[in-house]
């Protein structure tokens, strides 16, 4: 036992933020699980209270499973009112920083290209004409919401369906994307692997298969988690692109193409469960270690 304290940022009753939370109460006796959704900044105190009256500010740690069930904007908000337990000497495992440049995907991606990550080939614009245009391109492409994740609310489209019904499609999107994010569709794609990152050094890999009739690997549309061994050229990948967000755990989502390997995203809090079903880690485990170890030796 010791005598630090540790939060777990979450979503009580998920999976995720249970396993985690259960990890550092087995090591520590006690584990404050926190729902974002129903704490008080009290920035003329200097307090982030929660409903019991317990105080962030107070903490030795905080470990950030998830800011909210879905990206928006509103998760952004959320980051910044841990900005103050921070400034109070709190240390958030990752810092509230880092994981703001990874909640928005545009972010996400000019940091990897800005590092020479390769990326599938992407377009981002306000406009529907040029989207028509990177579609006629690209031949078959996603459009992305710039706040989602497990593939919500991405579409699927291909320049063989004609520029009128294109068109109407992308007026639709248009209407809650302002921004719209296309992406060359990567043909066939039914498989790719997640690599798993503790403190920037490789934790272990597993692969998504996809279901017979989705057209992404997502364990929501269906996939499944497989066991993988990756490459030294693609774990080297991997960790160059989780690299620049300065994570204390992340997840990087890579495809092999013909074209060579390429980097979907880096995930902003990173999961447990493929890394458990598909490599046999308890990545819940080795992160409540790894940041009581951080504690302890700071």
């Amino acid at each position: 036992m010791s005598n630090l304290n540790i939060a777990v940022v979450g979503i009580p009753g998920k999976w995720s933020t249970d396993v985690l939370a259960a990890a550092v109460e087995a090591r520590l006796g006690r584990c404050l699980v926190v729902d974002m959704s129903t704490v008080e900044l009290r920035l003329d105190e200097g307090r982030v209270l929660t409903p019991g009256g317990e105080d962030l500010c107070t903490y030795d740690g905080i470990i950030i499973k998830k800011i909210a069930p879905n990206y928006s904007p509103a998760a952004l908000d959320r980051l910044e009112v841990l900005r103050i337990p921070e400034s109070r000497g709190v240390r958030i495992f990752s810092p509230p920083e880092h994981i703001l440049r990874l909640v928005d995907r545009l972010a996400c991606t000019v940091t990897l290209t800005s590092n020479e990550i390769p990326i599938p080939p992407t377009r981002v614009t306000e406009s529907i004409d040029h989207t028509l245009q990177a579609i006629n391109d690209f031949g078959s492409v996603v459009l992305k919401p710039l706040y989602s994740t497990k593939a919500r609310g991405m579409a699927v489209l291909d320049s063989r369906e004609g520029e009128t019904a294109l068109r109407e499609q992308l007026q639709t999107f248009h209407q809650s994307n302002p921004h719209i994010y296309v992406q060359r569709r990567i043909p066939s794609l039914e498989r790719d692997m997640g690599l798993a990152f503790l403190g920037g050094e490789f934790l272990g890999a597993y692969a998504r298969v996809s279901g017979k009739s989705a057209w992404n690997t997502t364990i929501r549309a269906g996939g499944k988690y497989h066991r993988c061994k990756p490459s030294n050229e693609i774990v080297r990948l991997a960790q160059r692109a989780q690299a620049p967000f300065g994570l204390d755990f992340t997840t990087v989502d890579i495809a092999e193409t013909s074209e060579g390997p390429v980097v979907f995203e880096v995930s902003a809090f990173g999961g447990f469960r493929g890394v458990l079903e598909g490599a046999g880690i308890d990545a819940a485990a080795a992160y409540a270690d790894y940041a009581i170890a951080q504690l302890q030796n700071s």
